[in-house]
């Protein structure tokens, strides 16, 4: 089984969805202007649900993902990317409050380094992760979409 991808034009920059005909493998920014990847007859359902997902979140009627996806990582890895997804919509935390959920508070530069690796942006919420001091802190999609995706959700929230 093969992987396959389609590219979705988000309202804050193209996002590439990758998976095969039963999970999601990556959710990310790229720089790119223009679509090539649109989505065909050919792509995998699982993709274009994803990205039917992914639009509703965009149109402010999603709250929550329900697609299956597989991520690759440590066991490390993939518990602070598990936890990460118990911060509410349009709520926040820290490397510190995901630390300690996991059972390892001294570990918050790992679980900051595990954030950066998160494959699966927005479902997996990385951008709901502020500073300790309830400052921005550094998101892999850049300053400006986390700052965007956090208003976003905020905003849902007061609709």
């Amino acid at each position: 089984m093969g992987i396959a991808k389609a590219e979705y034009q988000s309202p804050i920059g193209i996002l590439e969805v990758t998976g095969n005909e039963k999970e999601i493998e990556s959710i990310l920014f790229n720089e790119k202007e223009e679509i090539d990847f649109p989505v065909t007859d050919d792509t995998p359902h699982v993709i274009k649900d994803c990205i039917r997902q992914l639009d509703e979140y965009f149109r402010r009627e999603r709250v929550e993902f329900n697609i299956p996806y597989s991520v690759k990582g440590t066991d490390f890895q993939q518990s602070v990317w598990e936890a990460l997804t118990s911060i509410p919509y349009g709520k926040t935390g820290t490397y510190k409050d995901i630390a300690v959920s996991i059972g390892n508070e001294k570990a918050v530069r790992a679980v900051g380094s595990a954030n950066g690796k998160n494959k699966l942006t927005i479902v997996i919420p990385c951008h709901r992760i502020i500073g300790t001091n309830g400052t921005l802190t550094g998101y892999a999609g850049g300053m400006e979409r986390k700052e965007w995706l956090l208003a976003h959700e905020k905003q849902t929230l007061k609709d």
